[in-house]
């Protein structure tokens, strides 16, 4: 594979490091455009038998006012209908709906085209396409990297088009919704920093999307996810706590995913795993940096596509649970150090949020030791 670790890891920090959502996708098809070589790229979104340009590079300015439908782009229909990565060869019948529309090649047509299908589970939410002048531009890459960065793009616009959603519902900054307040949870403190992080809490609690709780040790993670749970439309069922430090390697997967009687030494039993006990509910991952990597592939899945499987057990078993996780680590250099998985990084990181310590809570200090007092 042609694709290193460091070049993954940067695709997923350079969509974290965007500030709005139209920030993220510029940043994605530009990082993009580099390491692929390509003279364009777009990242676009799938509505009504139609794509919709969000952003592009190397593409005429006018590109982002079009509307392609399938029905008048054969080489966008093959795209959405493919479902896996497409490589249109310089000889294909099929006309690339970019010809022409390339700066300064004007009058030239595109040579090499690839298309990524963009997925949220089975649902069709967009396309990523690469364009080359050069016919052989894209051979060097395999279809399991490409793969990757449809993975990656696919993760960025799912988010996007829920944050969107919630907006929507009055439920994010710049409604006219009111926001519940989050129940009593001891998380004491008026700071500025802790009065941020818990408007932020109340933003995400009413959604369903994955939060990365990152602090330094003993700065109150747990009160944090435990306020997200209580502010959910999942409070009513279990909110499942993992310490991913405290797990031995031999027994993790077990505790994550559960196993059937017999797929071990001391298997004497079938029995479900975290996973399975916070099934519509939420699982709180405390120090999700100690993972193994083989670990972390396996909770990418679930992340995913939403089933997992027994240890020892063939079959596999939905479960719909929202992950909270915390770490104390800073991921992004975990990524770049290759122990943690940049894919698993964007899919956790949707919505992260960050605890403050106590030196930099002002007088809060004066607060928590009135609390401890009582």
């Amino acid at each position: 594979m042609s694709f290193s670790v460091e070049v993954l890891a940067g695709i997923a920090i350079e969509l974290q490091r965007g500030i709005g959502h139209q920030d993220r996708f510029q940043r994605l098809i530009t990082t993009l455009r580099q390491v692929l070589a390509c003279d364009a790229s777009a990242l676009l979104r799938y509505e009504s038998r139609q794509f919709i340009p969000l952003a592009i590079d190397g593409l005429a300015q006018d590109v982002l006012g079009r509307r392609f439908t399938l029905e008048g782009h054969p080489r966008l229909e093959a795209i959405a209908r493919a479902g896996d990565v497409v490589r249109f060869p310089a000889d294909s019948d099929l006309p690339d709906p970019y010809d022409g529309l390339i700066p300064g090649q004007e009058s030239l047509k595109v040579h090499a085209c690839v298309g990524l299908p963009l997925f949220a589970g089975q649902n069709l939410i967009g396309a990523l396409t690469l364009d080359a002048m050069t016919p052989e531009q894209f051979e060097v890459f395999s279809d399991e990297e490409l793969r990757l960065v449809a993975a990656l793009a696919a993760g960025a616009l799912s988010n996007a088009l829920l944050i969107e959603q919630l907006e929507s519902q009055n439920m994010l900054p710049g409604s006219s919704g009111v926001f519940e307040p989050i129940k009593e949870t001891h998380m004491i403190g008026l700071s500025p920093a802790m009065t941020q992080l818990k408007k932020e809490i109340e933003i995400v609690a009413g959604s369903d999307l994955n939060v990365l709780i990152g602090g330094e040790t003993g700065t109150g993670k747990e009160l944090v996810a435990k306020a997200i749970h209580q502010g959910s439309p999942r409070a009513v069922n279990p909110l499942v706590y993992l310490n991913c430090a405290a797990l031995p390697e031999s027994v993790a997967e077990s505790e994550l995913f559960g196993h059937v009687k017999g797929a071990f030494t001391g298997a004497i039993s079938n029995r479900s795993g975290k996973f399975e006990m916070a099934d519509n509910g939420t699982l709180f991952l405390d120090e999700i940096g100690e993972l193994s990597l083989a670990l972390q592939a396996k909770l990418l899945r679930v992340l995913q596509y939403g089933d997992i499987q027994r240890v020892g057990d063939d079959r596999s078993l939905r479960v719909d649970v929202r992950v909270l996780a915390a770490t104390n680590r800073d991921l992004r250099e975990e990524v770049l150090a290759g122990r943690f998985r940049a894919d698993l990084f964007h899919r956790l990181s949707v919505f992260p949020l960050f605890v403050p310590p106590l030196r930099e809570r002002g007088d809060d200090v004066v607060l928590l030791a009135g609390y401890g007092a009582k």
